[in-house]
């Protein structure tokens, strides 16, 4: 009996062991949930990044697709221009093209003219688009931010036998046969690119 009595309280090193033991356990179910939650926000980021990603490729390739150009009509016209921001592509891209109506607030033709370029500064872009109805009477027209955090824009035409940056119906005298275009974003620290292809299909000489 005189040696359970003796032996039912702690020693201070077993405290000190066990205090230890549960800093330790603390420490690393901290780091373990603050780095679960990291790492989701990392995985909505890129979630949201590709979303965004995808609908302007695909707005590109419709628009592209949609592209008309008409020799006898000068508001009719087809640009590419091929410019670069501290070495990296930064095309700007100028299109008439048919859009479907946004609804009955108000009226429009269903031919707009859209621009593409890349706007930002301290090596921080954001991909805009600019949409006026080609019979608009509106002399300034605000660019808003199709896609942001890019690093490079880049608008290629196919001229039947070989791709070139550059592209302007008023030289050229048509539309280009395909246009390709590569956008690069960065995922996790390294570039990464992305290309739609896309060949306009209404023509009117």
């Amino acid at each position: 009996m005189s040696a359970i009595f003796r032996n039912k309280g702690f020693t201070l090193l077993e405290i000190l062991i066990a205090v230890v033991l549960l800093g330790i356990l603390s420490a690393a179910l901290y780091g373990s949930y603050f780095g679960v939650l990291r790492a989701r926000e990392r995985a909505s980021s890129g979630m949201e990044s590709r979303r965004e990603l995808g609908a302007t490729l695909d707005l590109l390739r419709r628009e592209v697709s949609s592209a008309i150009f008409n020799r006898s009509d000068k508001r009719l016209r087809f640009v590419v221009e091929d410019r670069d921001n501290f070495g990296v592509p930064s095309s700007t891209l100028e299109m008439t093209t048919l859009a479907p109506p946004a609804g009955d607030s108000r009226s429009e033709s269903g031919i707009v003219v859209v621009t593409y370029r890349m706007a930002g500064k301290n090596k921080r872009f954001t991909l805009t688009r600019q949409e006026r109805d080609l019979f608009s009477e509106e002399s300034v027209i605000p660019a808003y931010p199709q896609m942001e955090q890019i690093n490079a824009f880049l608008v290629e035409c196919y001229d039947g036998s070989k791709w070139i940056k550059s592209w302007d119906t008023a030289i050229n005298g048509a539309l280009p046969k395909g246009v390709r275009v590569t956008v690069q974003i960065e995922e996790e620290g390294k570039p990464v690119q992305f290309t739609v292809l896309s060949t306009p299909r209404v023509t009117a000489q």
